[in-house]
C-alpha cells in the first residue's frame, strides 16, 4: 500500500476528488441540461417569431376584405354577368342580342340554338350556338359589338367559311362572291342558380 505521507497532500487528494467528483457530475448532469435549455430558448424564440407573423398577417385581414368587397362591388357595377332569374330567361336574352347585333351589321341569322347549361364552381356558362351570312366586314362589326358587349359574351368555336358563287347565265362563269357561312358559340355567364 502507498502511504500519503501528511495531512496536506490528503487535503490536496480529497480536493482534486472532490473537483473530479464535480466536473464529472457537470459533464454527466448539468451539460445536457443547459443544452436542452438552450434548446428550448432557440424553440421559444422560433416559435415568437412565426406568432409574430401570424399576427401581422392577421392584422392585414381587414384589409384584404376590404379589397375583396371592393372588386366585388367593381365586379357587380360593370354587369359583366346576366343578370336573368333562370338560365332560359339568359339564354334568350343572349338569342335576342345576337339577333339585334346581326341584323344592325347587315348580315342574314340563319339560326340560333341555345344548349344547356353548365355550371362550374359558382357561375353558369349560358351557350348559344349561331350560324349566320354576311361578308367579312358584316363578321369584323357583329364580332366587335359581341365581344364588347355588356353583360359580358364571349365567341367560342368560330367556323367561317365562303359562300361558292353563282354561275352567270351569260357568260357560264362562277361569279365571284364576298359573302361568309359563319358558324360560332356565344358564352355569356351567370351566377348560379340555388337548387
Amino acid at each position: 500500500m502507498i502511504k500519503v505521507g501528511s495531512k496536506q497532500m490528503q487535503r490536496w487528494l480529497a480536493v482534486g476528488l472532490l473537483l473530479g467528483a464535480i466536473l464529472i457530475i457537470s459533464l454527466l448532469v448539468i451539460v445536457p441540461l443547459v443544452n436542452k435549455g438552450l434548446e428550448l430558448h432557440e424553440a421559444k424564440n422560433n416559435l415568437v417569431f412565426k406568432l409574430q407573423q401570424y399576427e401581422r398577417i392577421l392584422a392585414g385581414k381587414d384589409a384584404v376584405i376590404a379589397n375583396m368587397n371592393a372588386i366585388k362591388e367593381q365586379y357587380q357595377e360593370r354587369g359583366l354577368l346576366n343578370s336573368q332569374a333562370t338560365g332560359a330567361l339568359a339564354s334568350a336574352e343572349v338569342q335576342e342580342f345576337i339577333k339585334k347585333t346581326i341584323a344592325d351589321a347587315g348580315g342574314q341569322l340563319s339560326s340560333t340554338q341555345a344548349l344547356p347549361l353548365s355550371t362550374k364552381n359558382e357561375f353558369s356558362r349560358i351557350l348559344v350556338n349561331v350560324r349566320m351570312t354576311g361578308s367579312s366586314e358584316v363578321l369584323r362589326a357583329v364580332l366587335h359589338k359581341i365581344e364588347t358587349s355588356t353583360p359580358l359574351i364571349i365567341i367560342n368555336e368560330i367556323d367561317i367559311r365562303p359562300i361558292r358563287g353563282v354561275r352567270n347565265r351569260t357568260t357560264h362563269q362562277i361569279d365571284q362572291s364576298n359573302q361568309l357561312s359563319i358558324n360560332f358559340q356565344a358564352v355569356g355567364f351567370m351566377r348560379k342558380q340555388p337548387a
